[in-house]
């Protein structure tokens, strides 16, 4: 039986408030380019048009005039091209639960063409939401191939179903059963009672979001974000793989990235044959739609089987918030011991096992996961590699960082498209519930060390009640996330519209970090592109006015790079590959072991790691080990201004 160190759950940290100044940011209607779309992709908006949108909204003009000017919002802010449609119900006559009608085709973009299609609507009749949903389903476009599209149904109404045949929170639970891409957003404009507890039913059973939207400018706003929210997903890569319940059968994989998907309380294992000496990193990320319901103890497990009952290592994550889902990231590697007599030291048959724990009430819905499996080959014969660097030093709280004028960036969806950022000073915008995503090179004896700013933003109603939370979390080159629970720096920050910031970082890069015990020195032993993901809480929807709240990444790499792991190596020089791109000039065998592509799909998109406790203050899980039984790189200067 093996005995290897377990890793503990991440810690929770708590938020820091503060109470600075900046100026607020406005809303802007930006179409950066962004990869297209992938096959199965689009989005249908479903728009009430019944009698009752015909009523004065409160500013002296109607409801529907005001949807009429949201639903031009939206689409201006879409990307050209992204697949989008417009169903309306209600419109054609006085009385009738069949009347539901396609009013413009999911196409390819057509901004005109879909506010011509809504400046016709009259509203006149009845609410029939439950067949509205059920044929909105069908003018979506479907995957082909084995492809993971998203497809979206954003649902606007100010009342509930008066025709109940189908029921509408029946109708969208059976509709996101019937696959991993599909989700039902819903938006009410000036609902209460049991309006608004159908619309959020129809929300949480179509594995979407409710937005509420008080008045015409809300409506604008949350119609806005739950667009692009959509449009925004996560951009998967990978080779599709199914994963099975037990270790009988598993599929054999080779180093690469895959693509599987996996339910609640459900166990995936995957088969590798791995040799005696080398260090074997392995991943998984899963990505519910965004806003899903989680616990704050739903997990997301990783760990590497050998034997018959023995485990090498294992990792858990936490949501740790009940605000709402976000991708979650979870890293583990098998390292063989340094005297070489461990019992996961064998060359032999191995398990990749990836576990998601849900708590009764959680999301139900299957949840796409990508893989990816890395193989780091022994240093050549003879090199001796440089010391363990497992303090953080100058890369700690205090540290100096950039203060010059920021730059415009547009961060990705995920790891596959994530935006090359250098050392500076560099501004984006961020959506609640949304993820952004960086990545930054890192040299060896080098540390990556950053602050995150979220903007001081007007709220809703003056100030606000309400608290959501900013946060971000680093990954290695790997993907195993390193930025919670070591003591240095807090993960997140409480956020309600005023100025906040936080600070993260790594230890250097050392090769033998590998044989270090913190979890978060562990997995900094390759040099490469280290990923930054930056959230913002899904309950900022409920305090900010403007739909996209500013943040301003300071981003420093401290240390000279050194030309590779061993002990004495020189300064590498200006313009050396980095990573796993180059030759293995750095000491390793073969270089780092090579990845295996795949096509990009796009998918939903969330936020970091183990995420913040909503209203938490301070808290604190130290992370632990316990024994055990045994993609391209994007022009970063693309983006709109504040």
């Amino acid at each position: 039986m093996a005995h290897r160190r377990r890793r503990g759950a991440v810690a929770l940290l708590g938020g820091l408030l503060l109470a600075l100044t900046a100026a607020p940011l406005p809303a802007t209607a930006a179409t950066p380019a962004r990869t297209p779309a992938a096959d199965g992709t689009g989005m249908v908006m479903v728009l009430d048009s019944s009698g009752s949108m015909a009523e004065d909204d409160g500013s002296g003009s109607t409801r529907i005039a005001a949807a009429r000017k949201a639903v031009g919002t939206v689409v201006d802010a879409l990307p050209d091209g992204y697949p989008t449609g417009l169903r309306v119900y209600g419109a054609a006559k006085p009385k009738g639960c069949d009347d539901t009608r396609l009013a413009q085709p999911v196409a390819a973009l057509d901004r005109a063409g879909i506010k011509r299609a809504v400046a016709r609507v009259e509203p006149k009749g009845d609410t029939p939401i439950g067949l509205s949903l059920r044929k909105a389903v069908g003018d979506l476009p479907r995957p082909a191939g084995g492809s993971l599209g998203r497809r979206t149904i954003l649902l606007i109404s100010d009342g509930e179903d008066n025709c109940q045949a189908p029921p509408p929170c029946k109708v969208a639970a059976q509709l996101s059963a019937s696959g991993v891409d599909l989700h039902i957003d819903a938006i009410g404009f000036q609902v209460a009672g049991k309006a608004r507890a159908q619309l959020e039913c129809i929300a949480k059973a179509g594995n979407g979001r409710y937005y509420d939207a008080p008045d015409a400018k809300a409506l604008a706003r949350q119609l806005q974000r739950a667009g692009q929210l959509s449009v925004d997903g996560y951009r998967f890569k990978g080779k599709q793989v199914r994963g099975t319940a037990t270790r009988s059968g598993a599929p054999g994989i080779v180093p690469g990235q895959y693509l599987d998907s996996i339910g609640p309380n459900e166990e995936r294992y995957y088969a590798t044959d791995l040799d005696a000496a080398s260090t074997a990193d392995f991943s998984a990320t899963v990505v519910p739609q965004p806003g899903a319901a989680v616990d704050s103890l739903d997990a997301l497990r990783t760990r590497i089987a050998y034997g018959t009952d023995s485990a090498c290592d294992s990792t858990t994550q936490l949501f740790g918030q009940h605000e709402g889902a976000t991708p979650l990231t979870s890293g583990v590697s098998r390292v063989p011991s340094q005297s070489g007599t461990g019992g996961c030291d064998k060359a032999g048959r191995y398990w990749l096992v990836v576990e998601r724990k849900a708590a009764k009430g959680s999301d139900g819905a299957r949840w796409p996961v990508e893989l990816t499996f890395h193989v780091e080959h022994p240093l050549k014969k003879g090199v001796t590699p440089a010391q363990s660097e497992p303090e953080y030093g100058a890369g700690g709280k205090d540290a100096t960082l950039p203060s010059t004028a920021p730059k415009d960036v547009t961060g990705g969806t995920g790891f596959n498209d994530a935006r090359t950022l250098h050392p500076g000073v560099w501004r984006d915008k961020v959506l609640p519930a949304q993820t952004l995503w960086y990545k930054v090179p890192v040299g060896w004896g080098q540390q990556l060390r950053y602050d995150v700013e979220f903007a001081n933003e007007p709220t809703v109603k003056g100030p606000s009640a309400h608290t959501s939370y900013g946060g971000t979390q680093v990954y290695t080159p790997f993907r195993a996330p390193v930025g919670s629970g070591t003591g240095e720096f807090s993960p997140h920050v409480t956020y309600n519209g005023r100025l906040a910031s936080l600070s993260m970082g790594t230890v250097p890069v050392a090769w033998t970090n590998r044989y270090e015990t913190h979890p978060n020195v562990i997995p900094v032993h390759r040099n490469g592109d280290f990923y930054i993901a930056v959230t913002l809480g899904a309950r900022a929807s409920e305090i900010a006015e403007n739909p996209q709240i500013g943040v301003v990444l300071r981003v420093a790499v401290l240390g000279k790079e050194k030309s590779g792991p061993q002990a004495g190596a020189t300064v590498a020089k200006a313009g050396a590959p980095q990573g796993d791109s180059g030759p293995s000039a750095d000491g390793t065998q073969d270089g780092g072991g090579g990845w295996s592509t795949g096509r990009v799909v796009a998918v939903a998109v969330g936020g970091v790691g183990v995420l913040l406790l909503a209203g938490l203050a301070a808290a604190y899980v130290r992370a632990r080990r316990t024994p055990r039984a045994g993609g391209g790189n994007s022009d970063p200067m693309r983006g709109g201004s504040w």
